[in-house]
């Protein structure tokens, strides 16, 4: 690994707080990606939107790499269990779709694989093609409005009326979201 990458895969896993396997998915995709289309920095707004459809460690790669995060409107978590990322570039919304293979590595040491992922030839890793989606919509700012119940400031699309006032989804009775 090159010194470049070698300090991005240092500043990961000290965001992340561990070296881990799922860490070096997340990394050697964001780094592939970032050469791929010739990104030097990093996204500073909504220029680069990463999807993900995994909540796994291979996130926290994307993040400290890509400067994709979910604050910033350009990192949306679809949770369907798989190691796939797809990346659109804007303006343009160029998409690629990275899925990982996740090759038989039985045997290997946590630090091997890790080392593995990091390093291995990108064939046996993971395939890339063009996105299968449209690129998410930019990120929605609301204004925020009290709660008529709670007080607890509240995005304005998420309140709902009941009993004439505007309530939160708790207020309202929904049951906590995690």
């Amino acid at each position: 690994m090159d010194e470049k990458r070698a300090k991005l895969w240092s500043e990961s896993v000290r965001f992340h707080g561990h070296s881990c396997p799922g860490l070096a998915i997340g990394v050697r995709i964001a780094l592939d990606y970032k050469e791929k289309i010739g990104l030097h920095g990093c996204s500073e707004d909504e220029e680069i939107v990463a999807v993900a459809e995994t909540d796994s460690c291979s996130i926290d790669g994307i993040q400290s790499v890509l400067s994709c995060t979910a604050g910033k409107g350009n990192l949306r978590i679809c949770r369907r269990g798989k190691h796939v990322f797809t990346f659109f570039q804007r303006p343009g919304n160029e998409g690629l779709r990275y899925s990982w293979k996740s090759p038989k590595l039985e045997g290997l040491s946590r630090e091997a694989k890790t080392d593995y992922f990091l390093n291995g030839p990108k064939d046996e890793l993971y395939s890339v093609e063009p996105a299968r989606c449209s690129p998410p919509p930019k990120a929605d700012i609301h204004v925020s409005v009290l709660c008529a119940l709670c007080g607890e400031p509240t995005a304005e699309p998420q309140l709902q009326i009941r009993n004439g006032q505007r309530v939160c989804h708790e207020c309202a009775g929904e049951e906590a979201c995690y």
